[in-house]
């Protein structure tokens, strides 16, 4: 086993081979259905009548967008009263590093307080929620457990069942929501980057996991007043192109397909490549062996401090790999996580002293399994009965068409 980085080319040609096999042309991104798509922020004759005479907040960030406007500033221009912003993690405008803690304050261009819901504010207080008679969230989500972005919703549903505010979550389509994939949370290992019992990669819009969180109970809501804005024009079978990146280090759909199987390495002495213009698309170490590819992170908007600053790595760069092939994958991989922990032969010391690969995992197994040498198609297999009784859970929440 000397370089596991031919087991990944491995990998990377046989997914070229299945795409082949099944005439998709890897030449170009047709697969793409934005054309016909109309995210719930759109359909404003949906929801503008519960919005008449009503003080309104709204929980949202740069992807909160209507064609090229925001919808805070739509909103405003048609007369509706809007008293407030509840921003999540990084920030209002999407610039804040991960998990940087983003301060309140004053938008700049509306003049509207700005609450922040990251860092020791993560649920809205009885006071911070006083003057709101109907709470808007809009933000787009990319279907992957540790995204906090759901942990917000998760803190909003409860607390507009508290203060009895009505909730309208404008729906946004799924980047992911064409697979799921990955284990389930176990609940000992609930946190802010894992809330409930689902897998890495859930496969639901963001509307859809909202009727869960209600309908399962995972949150004390049973006065919830909310309504779900649906989409127009797609489903699970669909491929959407998020048109504005959703966070600082996921800047365009390479990112967004790879996040959910290179994030883990965050819980590791590896850099995915925060502080470079490649961020969640490369890894890499200093000891790593083969000496193809390499980078060195450096201090940037979005990632002020990155693990490895200034040091040399040698690693991967996933670039090469077309969206076709990961789309038609339909699973996250972890090859690249057993081939680095082999790589390096760093053993314990391979994960960080905090354990974070734990709250990433939702388990202490994943970890385990890694010391316990096994492949990723063990790992793989261990998933599957966990895997089985989320989806029929999924299944009663669903509002578009599934990709089975």
């Amino acid at each position: 086993m000397k370089y596991k980085i031919l087991s990944i080319i491995f990998l990377f040609l046989t997914l070229n081979s299945i795409s082949q096999s099944n005439s998709i042309d890897l030449s170009v991104h047709s697969l793409f259905c934005n054309n016909d798509v109309r995210v719930g922020a759109e359909n404003t004759k949906t929801y503008m009548s519960l919005l008449n005479g009503k003080r309104v907040a709204v929980v949202g960030n740069q992807s909160s967008m209507i064609g090229d406007k925001h919808l805070v500033d739509s909103l405003i221009r048609l007369g509706v009263e809007v008293v407030k912003v509840f921003s999540p993690e990084h920030g209002f405008r999407g610039k804040a590093d991960a998990g940087e803690k983003v301060k309140s304050g004053i938008d700049f261009k509306t003049g509207l307080p700005i609450i922040s819901l990251y860092g020791n504010n993560k649920k809205p207080k009885p006071e911070q929620m006083k003057g709101i008679d109907v709470l808007i969230f809009d933000i787009q989500d990319v279907g992957v457990r540790f995204y906090t972005y759901i942990s917000t919703l998760h803190y909003i549903m409860e607390a507009c069942s508290e203060n009895n505010v009505k909730l309208i979550i404008l729906d946004r389509p799924n980047p992911n929501g064409h697979y799921v994939d990955g284990p389930v949370l176990n609940p000992d290992f609930k946190s802010f980057v894992g809330m409930h019992q689902v897998p890495v990669v859930h496969g639901m819009s963001i509307g859809e996991y909202a009727k869960m969180i209600h309908g399962e109970k995972w949150v004390s809501a049973n006065k919830l007043d909310f309504i779900v804005i649906e989409c127009v024009g797609w489903d699970h079978t669909k491929f959407y192109k998020l048109p504005i990146k959703p966070s600082p280090n996921l800047p365009n759909m390479l990112s967004i397909y790879l996040y959910p199987s290179l994030c883990f390495f965050e819980g590791t002495v590896v850099s995915v490549g925060r502080g470079t213009d490649m961020p969640f698309q490369i890894s890499g170490h200093p000891k790593f062996k083969s000496k193809f590819f390499s980078f060195t992170p450096k201090a940037t908007e979005g990632a002020k401090y990155p693990k490895l600053n200034g040091k040399l790595c040698y690693g991967i760069d996933y670039s090469t790999v077309g969206l076709n092939i990961l789309q038609l994958q339909g699973q996250l991989s972890l090859d690249w996580l057993v081939s680095f922990y082999q790589d390096l032969n760093l053993k314990g010391d391979f994960f960080l002293k905090n354990n974070f690969i734990n709250l990433l995992a939702g388990s202490d197994v994943l970890q385990k399994q890694l010391i316990n040498n096994l492949t990723f198609k063990e790992i793989r297999q261990s998933w599957q009965s966990d895997l089985a009784k989320f989806k029929v859970i999924r299944s009663k929440y669903l509002l578009y068409k599934d990709f089975n």
